[in-house]
């Protein structure tokens, strides 16, 4: 059994897959995910798991190097933004409408959906390097 705080055997595939400028989408319960990009569904209930914590499991995989977020969560869920912030302050961030998001859900190896209910809980996490 892993040690790592990320147990789910599909998401750390894919991390493990990823080249560098690659992109995984983490999104909430109802972001549109295309029938051509893989998907990895976690959503057992309403808020379960949240983007918070499944970013975090992610984190402790992943190198990443830039992430994109909607302009829109700023605006309609100011404190998703602040945690987001305050939690990737140390990667280079990225803003785009939500409507190029979702389109960039096609070029992307995957997206996770959560079980997360707060509009506009959607992030792009583009791979870094880890040398």
């Amino acid at each position: 059994m892993k040690k790592t705080l990320l147990l789910n055997s599909h998401l750390s595939r894919v991390i493990s897959e990823l080249g560098h400028t690659d992109q995984v989408v983490i999104g909430d319960a109802g972001l549109p995910i295309p029938p051509e990009t893989e998907r990895i569904d976690l959503a057992v209930s309403p808020g379960t798991p949240g983007l918070i914590e499944t970013l975090q499991a992610v984190l402790s995989e992943m190198t990443v190097e830039k992430v994109i977020l909607a302009e829109e969560t700023k605006v309609v869920s100011p404190e998703l933004h602040q945690q987001l912030e305050d939690m990737l302050s140390h990667i280079e961030w990225e803003s785009t409408s939500h409507e190029k998001l979702k389109a960039m859900s096609r070029q992307a190896k995957a997206v996770i959906r959560t079980g997360e209910c707060t509009s506009y809980a959607n992030v792009v996490l583009q791979s870094g390097v880890a040398f």
